[in-house]
């Protein structure tokens, strides 16, 4: 049997009640945090469309955190709600394409993902490995 691919939102869940006015209710009380980081690569493209992209692409996706890129790849790093990884990972499996038309992404593909719960995330800070989140907000190049 082939399983769905959702993310968590109105209406997902176990078919329970319909939620309140913000979108939430009981059954959303499991959903988590995630730290979501997507690399991508192709062709080299103009810095400024890419920029562009990417800045469109933030307007679209209100979660997101960061992004750097260079003419021939890109990271985007952001939080997504989600019941377990599997979800999380799926809708972040989905961001690139999903958005390539409307922000006018460059045709590139998805090279890289790392999905971490917000405990570990917090616990890498802490330990000094990965970008802490003072790095700047927005759409940065390398």
């Amino acid at each position: 049997m082939r399983r769905a691919l959702t993310s968590v939102g109105p209406g997902d869940g176990d078919g329970g009640g319909g939620g309140g006015a913000d979108g939430r209710d009981d059954k959303n009380a499991d959903s988590r945090l995630w730290h979501v980081t997507l690399s991508v690569s192709g062709k080299p493209a103009p810095l400024s469309e890419v920029r562009r992209g990417l800045e469109q692409l933030a307007h679209d996706h209100p979660f997101l955190l960061t992004s750097r890129y260079a003419d021939d790849h890109a990271e985007i790093r952001y939080w997504e709600e989600a019941r377990d990884l599997h979800d999380a990972a799926a809708v972040a499996l989905r961001l690139w394409g999903e958005h390539r038309s409307s922000a006018q992404l460059p045709p590139w593909e998805i090279v890289g993902l790392e999905v971490i719960d917000r405990a570990t995330y917090h616990q890498r800070v802490a330990e000094g490995y990965g970008l802490p989140p003072a790095h700047p907000v927005g759409v940065h190049p390398y």
